[in-house]
């Protein structure tokens, strides 16, 4: 029996391995997604057509977790050979001054309601991508979503807990309590959930994009906040259309080449974190104390960097990635030093989900977007089915002189990134990514590290043991204790070990601490992949 099967065994893994297939592969969080974008790979389209159909489908079965109100960041790697970013992020309010939130006795910037959101950036992000390398236009693509909206999609488990959860927010606003509480009562497991108003926008969407940002779909938009006292004034949100490729950020591990998402996603945090693990997680066993010490201590160093002095559109970060500064990081690491980030308290909660599409010709995409909160700033745009992010209050500290303080027209910091791996010759060797909060650049860490470092296949990567350095750097969980939060099958003695490295480690249940890692990988020609046991998702080959 290989080291691989007997490691991956004593985690209590499920006892399946990846999907396999060799014409095209996408993996998603939610079946339907999954099917959505299979169907387009058996029907002639390219893996960003089938990333296009997918992404439009989850604002309907998993809108508690993305929508078109939301962010979106995207890496593709080209039948070429090169890898591009897309960057669906936008601006606060030209109004949002620190003192607009301190005259009305606020103390951070607000979790719900219109002072939260930020201009949209998810579809002009879509949009860019199918300007670069679709094959098909967006009305075809989007179809299945549009008709999922009229036709309504089956309640799931997920769906019927997230509006459980935030029933009270919900029922607030019309948009919402009309589509999430029909009737005043939360829909059951396997009832159709109509999203009519959002069908109707998807097909506007569809045939102009730019509609969110510069036509009618803005001009409703900014009048809705407006009137709810959001300081915008229109123009950052025209500002917010705009998206490109851009050269993605990369680092060097293990010999090959990982490709990440750039500011204002926190990829160059993964970059961090893969220079002061390379060289040190190979000579340790799989998931050992020792190696979950070391990918903890590098978690807590790169929040405690970002929080001290990283802020949207600045280049704080790149010195930190620089080869003198990773090796004094190191030197902190190896001395045993566990760093701490202090802040105020908040409270915390959020919700994301991702994607990866890949055809045989070597396209690959990886997507993540997310409303930054569950169901976002729980508000709609009146009319359009349109629910609207919450990423301002998420994202944006209110914190006298911090390089994130909230300012007007600055994109607030982001939770999202994803990631895309090459060999030295540009071949595709993975592509991935995982909602999770502050946890995605733990988790994709980790991913990286169980493929890279321990050469394990895609089902053994998304289901490993997964363990999270809490709190990170987010707006909703600054200042709270430092814990390691751990799942259960971990085992004892290694949690043990943990606290006698100076973790304070909070154990969760085997498959608890969250998440939704969706991998694929390239073969002997073949495509592997897996999606995270943790949530509903599937691989699925053509």
């Amino acid at each position: 029996m290989s080291a691989q099967s007997t490691s991956a065994a004593g985690f209590g893994l499920p006892g399946r391995g990846p999907a396999v297939a060799s014409g095209g592969m996408v993996a998603s969080s939610h079946p339907a997604v999954s099917l959505a974008g299979a169907r387009v790979l058996a029907g002639g389209g390219n893996a960003v057509d089938a990333a296009l159909a997918m992404a439009a489908l989850s604002w309907l079965a998993l809108p508690g977790q993305c929508g078109a109100g939301g962010d979106a960041f995207v890496l593709l790697r080209r039948p070429d050979g090169t890898v591009a970013a897309f960057g669906g992020s936008g601006f606060g309010p030209d109004g949002g001054e620190p003192a607009f939130y301190r005259d009305r006795g606020l103390s951070a910037v607000p979790l719900e309601g219109a002072l939260a959101v930020a201009a949209p950036g998810a579809v002009a992000a879509l949009a860019a991508l199918h300007a670069d390398s679709a094959s098909r236009g967006l009305p075809e693509l989007w179809a299945p979503a549009i008709a999922a909206a009229e036709d309504g999609l089956p309640c799931t488990v997920k769906t019927r807990a997230d509006i459980v959860e935030r029933r009270d927010a919900l029922s607030r606003d019309p948009g919402t309590a009309e589509v999430f509480l029909p009737g005043g009562r939360v829909p059951r497991v396997g009832e159709r959930i109509y999203q009519r108003a959002l069908g109707a926008s998807l097909r506007r969407l569809a045939g102009d994009p730019g509609d969110l940002y510069s036509g009618g779909l803005a001009e409703r938009s900014v009048a809705a906040l407006a009137e709810a006292g959001a300081p915008f004034s229109g123009n950052e949100w025209t500002a917010s259309g705009r998206s490109a490729p851009e050269p993605a950020l990369t680092r060097t591990y293990r010999g090959v080449t990982v490709h990440l998402t750039p500011p204002p996603t926190p990829g160059w945090m993964v970059a961090q974190q893969a220079g002061l693990c390379d060289g040190v997680l190979p000579g340790l066993p799989w998931l050992s104390a020792e190696a979950v010490h070391r990918m903890a201590a590098a978690a807590r160093l790169a929040f405690a960097d970002r929080f001290a002095g990283c802020g949207a559109g600045d280049d704080h970060w790149r010195g930190l990635l620089t080869p003198s500064a990773l090796a004094a990081a190191r030197a902190r690491l190896d001395a045993g030093e566990l760093p701490v980030t202090a802040a105020p308290p908040v409270p915390a909660g959020g919700d994301t989900t991702s994607m990866v599409a890949v055809d045989a010709d070597g396209r690959a995409v990886s997507l993540i977007h997310s409303l930054a909160f569950t169901f976002g700033a729980r508000v709609t745009v009146p009319g359009t089915g349109i629910v609207l992010n919450n990423r301002l209050g998420r994202g944006a500290y209110l914190i006298d002189g911090h390089p994130n303080e909230v300012r007007p027209r600055r994109r607030p910091l982001h939770t999202l990134n994803a990631w895309l791996v090459t060999d030295a010759a540009g071949r595709l060797l993975h592509a991935g990514n995982t909602p999770g909060g502050d946890g995605q650049v733990q988790w994709n860490t980790q991913l990286l590290s169980h493929l890279l470092d321990h050469g394990h296949d895609p089902a053994t990567a998304v289901a490993a043991p997964r363990f999270t350095v809490h709190p990170g750097s987010d707006a909703d969980v600054l200042g709270h204790p430092p814990e390691l939060r751990v799942e259960s099958r971990l085992g004892p003695a290694r949690i043990d070990a943990l606290r006698s490295s100076g973790h304070d480690v909070t154990v969760q249940g085997p498959w608890d601490a969250g998440g939704s890692a969706q991998v694929i990988s390239v073969a002997d020609d073949a495509l592997l992949g897996a999606s995270d046991p943790r949530q509903d998702g599937v691989a699925l080959g053509v």
